[in-house]
């Protein structure tokens, strides 16, 4: 048995008996970052021992506050370096429901509507052609904001850098005039397709309207109210020092490798890197859970409303209707920046129908169950998952969450 079994094995019986006796409604308390138990960390022993991550942080969050988080396993595996409740993560494509929450900000000020054409705030898409059958043609609509937030664009899948170039070399107004230059794949509105390049577009929208660089109007209208002070777009070197590093499974010998994203360039630091809104954020544990808890809060945290109560129905209710292969998992749809659950079943199978969140493609996840007022955060940077949304990890983790903390 080596060190990380020995210390779940150690932990696991006194968390045990302290989960048995917790009443169903536990009041909120600021995490310590001290403090340890190991539910989660018993609950997901096999992943950790078989190399399906190095280490994890699990959050898990009721409308007043945390009620449990855990940190195990390691953050470095060279250095032995321990992975820590204030860990920090690339949390990649959770960056898109919060792009998103910007949007729908300036769409309750009235400034954009779900129905405009993307061209009426961005020129640059005005005549956008489809490509149908080989050729250049005019599409039956134009692509709007919705279909940007739904996935159902058909932009481009296309990088806007070369390949090999980090996509944060070219500012995001280069990046959506090459997108606005390249054709339509599909119909707009008429199927679902994961679609990075339209949520990119979605924060140039945010520059265009209200005059402000994405990443302030993200700082000051969602971050700062919210106090998720840990949450950036350029990690500083506090924070890349308790940074959690990525690794992928090596498919020959099991074991795990240090990867690399070429998303970014290094320094991470370096402000003059481009601001991606498609997946461009770094954060922790405790301010991802602050995120959750404005969401089953209906838009408020701690007195500070950055949505309205309506807007975030709007947002993680099904947009799509039967539309069928939308996001990564069966029994799903979209909402706008959110994917929803429609029939629980798989790896959502300890959520309620109508729960929302996100993942990441470093294997994060976030999922808000608004009917047992939960949500679930689970961190690690594994570099290659096959589906980070079907990620066994995942599933293991709301379940034994879904146990422990039931409402």
């Amino acid at each position: 048995m080596n060190w990380r079994a020995s210390l779940i094995c150690g932990l696991s019986a006194f968390s045990f008996l302290v989960g048995c006796g917790e009443s169903e409604r536990r009041p909120a308390a600021k995490v310590s970052l001290e403090e340890q138990n190991a539910v989660m960390a018993f609950a997901l022993s096999d992943q950790l021992e078989s190399n399906e991550f190095s280490g994890a942080v699990t959050v898990v969050v009721g409308p007043e506050g945390i009620l449990g988080m855990e940190a195990f396993g390691l953050a470095d595996l060279k250095s032995a370096r321990p992975m820590r409740k204030d860990s920090v993560f690339w949390i990649a494509s959770m960056t898109k429901p919060m792009t998103a929450a910007c949007v729908m900000m300036l769409v309750e000020e009235g400034k954009v509507s779900l129905d405009d054409p993307v061209s009426k705030h961005l020129p640059a898409f005005k005549g956008q052609k489809l490509l149908k059958d080989g050729k250049q043609v005019d599409p039956a609509r134009p692509v709007t904001v919705k279909d940007l937030l739904t996935h159902t664009s058909g932009l481009t899948a296309a990088y806007a850098t070369p390949a090999g170039q980090p996509s944060d070399t070219l500012p995001l107004e280069k990046m959506c005039d090459f997108y606005a230059g390249q054709p339509l794949r599909y119909e707009p509105g008429s199927q679902w397709s994961y679609n990075n390049p339209g949520i990119n577009t979605l924060g140039r929208i945010v520059e265009a309207v209200s005059g402000m660089p994405y990443s302030d109007f993200l700082e000051s209208r969602l971050l700062e109210p919210l106090g998720m002070t840990s949450t950036t777009f350029w990690p500083d070197e506090s924070e890349l020092e308790r940074r959690a590093l990525p690794y992928a499974k090596d498919k020959d010998s099991g074991q795990l490798v240090l990867g690399k994203t070429h998303t970014f360039r290094e320094p991470y630091s370096d402000p003059s890197r481009t601001a991606i809104p498609a997946g461009g954020l770094w954060s922790t544990g405790e301010d991802i859970a602050k995120f959750c808890r404005m969401m089953l809060n209906k838009g408020e945290l701690e007195g500070r409303r950055v949505l309205k109560a309506e807007t975030v129905a709007l947002m993680t209710r099904n947009q799509l209707g039967d539309m069928p292969k939308v996001s990564f998992t069966p029994g799903m749809a979209m909402g706008l920046g959110f994917h929803v659950v429609r029939e629980p079943q798989g790896v959502s199978e300890s959520l309620s129908a109508g729960s929302f969140g996100h993942g990441g493609a470093h294997g994060t996840q976030m999922w808000i169950d608004p009917v047992r007022q939960r949500a679930y955060v689970l961190l690690v940077q594994r570099a290659n998952f096959p589906n980070s949304d079907a990620s066994e990890a995942r599933r293991i983790f709301q379940k034994a969450a879904l146990e422990s903390y039931a409402r």
